[in-house]
C-alpha cells in the first residue's frame, strides 16, 4: 500500500492510531488553555486522534494508509487479522468460519473457496433502505462489492487483488473500461454481467473460483478493498436522480453505510471527524487469548492485554479526530494528556530519548511508555521506465546506458545520512525491496550503496562524464514528491540536491499535495518519484507485484518496469505455496530489481511511538486498520 514518503520514519502503529495528522488546526494550542476540544462528557470513554486527510470512505479508494484507516472504522469484510496473536493469523468477521479443506470450504484442487455468510449482521440504518432500516448482509453484497473493485470506470486501487487469479475478472475489467462515467445508466447492466469467479449460490453462500492456486487469498480478503458495501447506498447517493431535490445528497464516498463498529456522526474535512459506537455491533468481542512464547505462556495475558476478554466491541463510546499540521502542536497536546499516543519528531528526539534509545527520566515519571519496532515497509526513489532519459531505451545500447545512469543515482544517495539527519537514526538502509523479517529479504549490503566515486564512473559509462552530455550541458533530473510545504520535505529535497550535485547532476524536486502526487504517479507523468510501500499482508509477493509488467500505470507498478524474465517468475510464484523453493525465487526476483536499479533503495523505518499510561489494550500491529475498536481508556 502506497504511503506518503514523509511518513517513512514514523511508526506504523502510531499511524494506525492516527495521532500526527496533516492539516492545520490553528486554534488548538490556544484553546487548550481555555475550553479544549479534546474533552469527553462525564462517564464517557472517548479516543481522540488525528489524521483526517483522506480520500473518503469508499473501499475502492483505500489504496493509502489514511483512507484505509477510515474505511476500516465503518466497513468490514469476510476476515481480519487476530488482534493479538503472532505470527499473524486470520479470523472470521462476516463469515462463520475460515474455509479449509478439512471443513469442505476449499476444494481439493485449491481453486474453489466457499464462505458461509453470517445471518446476524446488518448494515446500519440509512435512508437508502426501505423505511430507513438497515438490512442483513448477504453473499450478493460481496459479489457486488468485488465487482466494484474491478470496475475500471471507478479507477479502483485494489483490482490487482483479483485480476490475475479469479475467473472472469479480466473480461469484466475490459468491458467496464468502456464506461468512463460512474453515473452512466448502462452501469447497472454491467453489474448484471456474470463473473464466474464471484458467485452467490444463495443468500448466505459465497464462492470464489480461481483460475490457478492463490496462496495469498485469505490474506488479501482482510484488506479494505474486499469490504462489503450495500448496492442500495451506492445507487442512492451516486445515482442520477438528484435533480429537483431540495438538498443535494452527499456522494457515496462521503457517506458510509457499513457493518463496522463505528457510525460516522460528522465530518468537516481539514478540521474534525467524529464516529459514535454502532449500537447494533454484536458479532465481534475482544479476544480471550493472545500471543504465546516458546514455552506456551500467553505473553499478552502477562502484559495485561486480556482484561477485556469477551467484552463486546467497540470498547470506546466515541472516536474523534482532529487535523493537526505542526509537530509542535501534536507534541504539546500529547504532553498535556489530550492525545493517547504520539510519534516523535526529529526536532524533539534528543529531549525525549536517551543515547541508549530509552526514555528520559522526565518522560518515565509521567508514566509514558516507549514502544520501538521495525515497520514492514520500504522507502525508495522510483524511476519511471517510460521516461526517455532514465527509463528503458529504444535500443539495447540506450537501455544499458540508462541502467548505468539509474545505478549512478543510487550510488550518489547516502541513505545512512538521510536516516541520521531526517530520522535520528531510526531506520535500517534497505538492501532490496522486501523488508527484514519477510522471506525474500536480501541480507547484506545494498549493491549500489553510497559511493560517490563509483557513481561518477557509472555516470561516465552512461554517457555523462562529469555529469555532462554530448552537448556539454549538465544533466538535469526531476523528482516528484508529496508533502508540499512541510519542513521535512524541504530538508529531504535539499539533501537530494546536494548529493546529486556532488556527482555533476542538477536535481529539481517538485513538491505536490498528496492527492496530486498520487494522480501524477498513477498517470505515469513523473521522471522520478519518492514513495514508500507499506506491506499489505506478510508475503514478499506483496512487494514484488510492484514490478510486474501488467501492473504498470495506472496500476501499482508506477515505475512501469517491464521485463519478460521477471514477469515469468512472478507468474510462477503466484501459485506456489510457502516453501524454500518459492523463497529462492523471491530472492532471485529481488536481485533482478536491484541490478536493474528500478528503485534507489531507501530505508526500513524503526518506529518509535509514545503511549500514555491510561491508553489500554494497545499492541502494535502491522495490519492494524480496524483496531480502534479494541482500544480502551482508563479513568484519568
Amino acid at each position: 500500500m502506497i504511503q506518503d514518503a514523509l511518513q517513512q520514519v514514523r511508526s506504523r502503529a502510531a499511524t494506525t492510531v492516527c495521532v500526527a495528522g496533516l492539516i492545520l488546526l490553528s486554534f488548538i494550542l490556544a484553546s487548550c488553555s481555555k475550553e479544549s476540544p479534546f474533552k469527553a462528557r462525564e462517564g464517557e470513554m472517548v479516543l481522540f486522534t488525528g489524521d483526517t486527510n483522506f480520500k473518503g470512505f469508499d473501499p475502492v479508494d483505500a489504496g493509502d494508509v489514511p483512507t484505509a484507516n477510515q474505511v476500516s472504522n465503518v466497513y468490514e469484510g469476510l476476515l481480519e487479522y487476530h488482534y493479538l496473536k503472532r505470527p499473524y493469523e486470520v479470523v472470521p468477521v462476516l463469515c462463520e468460519a475460515i474455509p479449509t479443506r478439512a471443513n469442505g470450504g476449499v476444494s481439493e484442487d485449491g481453486l474453489t473457496y466457499t464462505f458461509k455468510i453470517r445471518s446476524d449482521v446488518r448494515f446500519t440504518d440509512d435512508p437508502c433502505f426501505p423505511n430507513g432500516k438497515g438490512r442483513v448482509v448477504t453473499a450478493h453484497d460481496f459479489v457486488y462489492s468485488f465487482k466494484r473493485n474491478i470496475d475500471a470506470g471507478l479507477e479502483p486501487q485494489g483490482d490487482w487483488v483479483y485480476s490475475e487469479h479469479v475467473l472472469g475478472v479480466h473480461q469484466f475489467m475490459e468491458i467496464s473500461s468502456r464506461y468512463h462515467d460512474p453515473r452512466d445508466p448502462a452501469r447497472s447492466k454491467l453489474y448484471a454481467m456474470n463473473v464466474p469467479g464471484f458467485q452467490a449460490l444463495d443468500e448466505r453462500t459465497l464462492q470464489i473460483k480461481l483460475s490457478k492456486p492463490y496462496p495469498q487469498l485469505l490474506w488479501v480478503l482482510t484488506m479494505p478493498y474486499a469490504f462489503a458495501v450495500p448496492r442500495e447506498a451506492v445507487e442512492y447517493y451516486d445515482g442520477n436522480h438528484h435533480a429537483g431535490e431540495k438538498e443535494e445528497r452527499p456522494l457515496f464516498r462521503n457517506h458510509p453505510v457499513g457493518t463496522g463498529p463505528w457510525i460516522l456522526k460528522g465530518w468537516q474535512p481539514g478540521y474534525k471527524i467524529e464516529f459514535v459506537r454502532n449500537p447494533d455491533y454484536k458479532h465481534m468481542v475482544y479476544p480471550s487469548e493472545g500471543e504465546k512464547d516458546k514455552d506456551g505462556v500467553d505473553i499478552d495475558a502477562k502484559a495485561g492485554l486480556l482484561k477485556d476478554a469477551g467484552k463486546n466491541l467497540p470498547i470506546c463510546d466515541r472516536l474523534v479526530g482532529y487535523s493537526i499540521r505542526e509537530p509542535a502542536a501534536t507534541w504539546q497536546l500529547f504532553l498535556s494528556g489530550q492525545l493517547a499516543t504520539s510519534g516523535i519528531s526529529k526536532d524533539y528526539f534528543d529531549k525525549i530519548i536517551t543515547p541508549n534509545y530509552g526514555l528520559t527520566p522526565e518522560m518515565e515519571a509521567k508514566g509514558i511508555r516507549l514502544i520501538k519496532r521495525a515497520a514492514l515497509q520500504t522507502g525508495y526513489i522510483g524511476f519511471n521506465f517510460n521516461d526517455p532519459v532514465v527509463g528503458r531505451g529504444t535500443t539495447p545500447e540506450e537501455s544499458e546506458k540508462n541502467r548505468y545512469l539509474r545505478q549512478a543515482v543510487a550510488c550518489a544517495i547516502d541513505q545512512e545520512r538521510l536516516i541520521r539527519v531526517l530520522a535520528n537514526g531510526r531506520g535500517v538502509a534497505a538492501s532490496g525491496p522486501v523488508p527484514p523479517g519477510i522471506p525474500g529479504n536480501l541480507a547484506g549490503d545494498y549493491e549500489f550503496k553510497y559511493d560517490p566515486r563509483r557513481a561518477k564512473e557509472l555516470l561516465a559509462k552512461a554517457g555523462y562524464p562529469e555529469g555532462r552530455g554530448f552537448d556539454g550541458k549538465r544533466l538535469r533530473l526531476t523528482l516528484d514528491s508529496p508533502g508540499a510545504g512541510s519542513t521535512e520535505s524541504r530538508q529531504r529535497s535539499e539533501l537530494y540536491r546536494e548529493m546529486l550535485d556532488a556527482i555533476g547532476i542538477d536535481f529539481d524536486v517538485r513538491e505536490w499535495s498528496f492527492m496530486e502526487y498520487l494522480r501524477r504517479t498513477k498517470s505515469g507523468s513523473t521522471q522520478m518519484f519518492t514513495a514508500a510501500w507499506v506491506i499489505d499482508y506478510p508475503d514478499a509477493q506483496n512487494f514484488l507485484q510492484l514490478f510486474y509488467g501488467p501492473n504498470k500505470s495506472p496500476g501499482i507498478n508506477t515505475s512501469n518496469y517491464q521485463k519478460p524474465e521477471f514477469d515469468q517468475l512472478y507468474e510462477k510464484i503466484l501459485s506456489m505455496p510457502d516453501s524454500p523453493e518459492r523463497t529462492a525465487l523471491y530472492e532471485q526476483m529481488s536481485h533482478m530489481v536491484v541490478d536493474d536499479a528500478v528503485w534507489v533503495m531507501g530505508s526500513h523505518p524503526l518506529g518509535f511511538s509514545l503511549v500514555q499510561w491510561w491508553f489500554e489494550n494497545y499492541k502494535p500491529h502491522d495490519f492494524g486498520y480496524p483496531n480502534n475498536k479494541f482500544f480502551s481508556i482508563a479513568p484519568h
